[in-house]
C-alpha cells in the first residue's frame, strides 16, 4: 500500500500494462501457461505504450522479452513487438517458447520450427481466442 488518505481510504499502487504483460510472461507457469499469457497479450496488448514496454524489459531476462515480443506478433500488436524485438537481435542462442515442455529424450529437440526473428524454437502451438 502505498500510503492512506485522510479519509481512511487506501491507495495501492498497481502495476501497468505493460510490467503485467513482462510478468505474467515471467512467470509463464503461475499465469496458465503459453497460452494463458498468449491470451493475455492478445487482449491488453495493444493498450502497452512500446516505449515504455521497451524500457521495463530492460529489467527482465531476455528470454522472457523475445517470448512475449513473439505473443505479441501472433496477437498482430505489431507496434509494441516492434519494440521489443532488438532484445532478440542481443542472443544468438534459440531458447523453446514453453520452457515447460520437454523433450523425452535429453538433448533431442521436439521443435517444429524456429522462429528466427524472436529465436525461439516453436516447441508448442499457441492457441488464441479471437
Amino acid at each position: 500500500m502505498a500510503g492512506v488518505s485522510k479519509n481512511g481510504c487506501g491507495h495501492v499502487q498497481a502495476a501497468g500494462i505493460e510490467l503485467t504483460l513482462l510478468d505474467c510472461i515471467r512467470y509463464l507457469k503461475r499465469a496458465t501457461g503459453i497460452n494463458g499469457v498468449a491470451q493475455i497479450a492478445k487482449d491488453i496488448g495493444d493498450r502497452a505504450n512500446p516505449k515504455k514496454l521497451a524500457s521495463i524489459a530492460r529489467h527482465f531476462e531476455n528470454t522472457s522479452v523475445r517470448r512475449l515480443g513473439y505473443l505479441l506478433d501472433l496477437s498482430n500488436h505489431k507496434k509494441q513487438a516492434d519494440a521489443l524485438q532488438p532484445f532478440a537481435q542481443q542472443s544468438d542462442k534459440y531458447m523453446p517458447l514453453d520452457p515447460s515442455v520437454r523433450p523425452l529424450i535429453e538433448g533431442l529437440s521436439i521443435s517444429e520450427s524456429r522462429d528466427d526473428r524472436w529465436r525461439l524454437d516453436i516447441n508448442e502451438t499457441v492457441e488464441i481466442d479471437f
